[in-house]
């Protein structure tokens, strides 16, 4: 039977991408024996044993870079995850590893490495993370989404396949009907979905706070994903707007349904949220974090804008300029005509099982 650890996680745009890894393995080999490992009280924990896996979590966390006292544990941590990754890893005795970037990926693929264990690295940004830099010289393989990256690694290492993306996603356009109905949203009104990647965008949220109004009063409708931290204030501002055309909530399990009901997107820029949107085909405005590692969220929407298939607002200027961006884009059906032709050009569908393939090709 083959085996195979897959290791990261952190956010969302690092489990559903080796979710979808996971899934395509079981696919190309039903007896595949899959473990993945996380970090500790992160939402790995939560995500991948509903998706029906087996995860086990190290005590490893990121480095804080807002507050340096924060950090006087991490060399702790990092030292009793390395123990651990190193015992799974003898453990489990796994025929290959997959790391997809997250905290947990670094301590499991240097075990993978220490106990000669093929590994393969899933890149999913325009600019390489710091983890996948340091670890690419022992990998086999490395499986990156955009062109150009042989400026962080041997380019007789790289395929390009693309980010993986949940299967659901690949025909949303079907499924509109029971998306507006889900929602409780009208079929006659142009929706704009808003989404701040799973834990919110405060920017995002205090735009739509100030300006949902307007929207509302264009005769359009809102699906808008707060993160938890926002939610209970976004629903005073909902019941305040008279709580009709709009569908609130702090996290959106079915995604597939929102992108389905949505005519444009507010988004981040996060790898993820930029492969499903390239999928599906949704006109966006990209308002990327402008505190993102290497600015890479700027790097990935920027990809998008330069081949006319996405509109950038950049963060700083968001509070003045996204509702008149998003009420644009709205009224104006060519344009979401040409960004939808555009971004579906980039898209590609058959990453997962690309990547799984390599995977299995190092077995």
């Amino acid at each position: 039977m083959t085996k195979i650890i897959i290791s990261g996680g952190g956010t969302g745009g690092h489990i559903y991408p080796a979710i979808a890894i996971a899934n395509a393995l079981r696919e190309l080999q039903p007896d595949v024996e899959i473990l993945f490992v996380g970090a500790e009280g992160r939402m790995e924990m939560e995500k991948v044993p509903r998706a029906g896996y087996r995860i086990v979590g190290l005590p490893i966390a990121g480095i804080d870079r807002s507050n340096l006292l924060a950090n006087l544990s991490f060399p702790l941590k990092l030292v009793r995850s390395l123990i651990k990754a190193w015992a799974l890893v003898r453990e489990f005795r796994p025929d290959a590893a997959v790391g997809v970037g997250g905290y947990a990926s670094g301590p499991l693929l240097l075990a993978a490495r220490w106990l000669g264990v093929p590994y393969l690295i899933q890149e999913q940004n325009s600019y390489a993370g710091i983890t996948n830099k340091s670890l690419a010289s022992g990998a086999r393989k490395i499986c990156v989404a955009y062109f150009g990256m042989e400026v962080f690694f041997s380019a007789d290492k790289i395929r390009l396949t693309g980010n993986p993306v949940r299967a659901d996603l690949l025909d949303v356009t079907e499924k509109r009907p029971q998306a507006l109905a889900h929602f409780g949203l009208s079929a006659n009104k142009k929706t704009l979905l808003v989404m701040g990647g799973s834990q919110g965008a405060r920017t995002l949220n205090e735009s739509l706070e100030t300006g949902l109004s307007q929207l509302l009063e264009a005769g359009h409708q809102v699906i808008w994903q707060t993160g938890k931290l926002f939610i209970d204030r976004a629903r005073i501002v909902v019941e305040s707007s008279g709580g009709t055309g709009v569908f609130v909530s702090d996290f959106i399990n079915e995604m597939d349904l929102a992108y389905a009901a949505a005519d444009a997107v507010v988004s981040r820029a996060g790898a993820l949220s930029v492969s499903e949107l390239c999928l599906t085909g949704k006109p966006t405005i990209f308002v990327p974090l402008p505190t993102a590692a290497e600015d890479h969220q700027t790097k990935n929407a920027l990809t998008l804008v330069q081949a006319q298939a996405g509109l950038l607002v950049r963060d700083a200027d968001a509070r003045q300029e996204l509702i008149a961006a998003a009420l644009g884009l709205l009224q104006n059906a060519d344009l979401q005509k040409n960004l939808s032709t555009n971004v579906q050009r980039l898209a590609r569908p058959h990453a997962a099982r690309e990547i799984a393939e390599e995977v299995l090709k190092m077995v």
